[in-house]
């Protein structure tokens, strides 16, 4: 992730609220945000993944003229990658031909996320582990963690994510 400010809007938030099918009025009614125990909008649960989109490099997010890996079974416009990755994790190193999944994310909120804050944005690696997968090969796996920081340097939320590569190229 190459983002580092991740501004807070009163739209942004309504509009993420409606697209995960939450319409809670903290997150879109003023008057009943403010009669509420958090006392004024706030963010949903996941919003910050939201961040993703002020990254210019996010490889999940469509570029106008450029390849995009997509979703679904099959990647729509761009061919699949011929190199294998290497990449050393844990206590041994990713074999050729792996293939990678999000395997988890989790979120720790220490206040809440507010529209018109400017939140910062701190990546670092997390833990790595390896794990016997039941089809016979190794599993790797990776965390990644980013902490959202308010304009005072407040820690606001740690979002940890774990990233997981098979040993072998799984098969249909």
């Amino acid at each position: 992730m190459t983002a580092s400010q991740f501004p807070i809007g009163a739209g942004h938030i309504m509009v993420f609220a409606r697209a995960i099918g939450d319409f809670n009025p903290v997150y879109h009614d003023v008057d009943q945000a403010r009669e509420s125990e958090v006392h004024g909008i706030i963010a949903p649960p996941t919003f910050v993944q939201a961040s993703a989109q002020y990254d210019p490099d996010y490889p999940l997010r469509p570029q106008p003229g450029v390849p995009w890996f997509g979703s679904g079974r099959t990647p729509t416009g761009k061919p699949p990658n011929p190199e294998p990755a290497t990449t050393t994790q844990g206590s041994g190193s990713e074999r050729s031909g792996g293939t990678g999944l999000h395997a988890e994310q989790h979120y720790e909120y220490l206040r809440p996320v507010r529209p018109g804050e400017v939140l910062t944005l701190t990546l670092r690696p997390g833990r790595t582990w390896e794990k016997q997968g039941r089809r016979g090969g190794l599993l790797y796996f990776r965390e990644t963690v980013i902490e959202y920081r308010g304009e005072d340097g407040e820690l606001a939320v740690i979002a940890r994510s774990v990233g997981v590569r098979t040993e072998q190229t799984v098969k249909d």
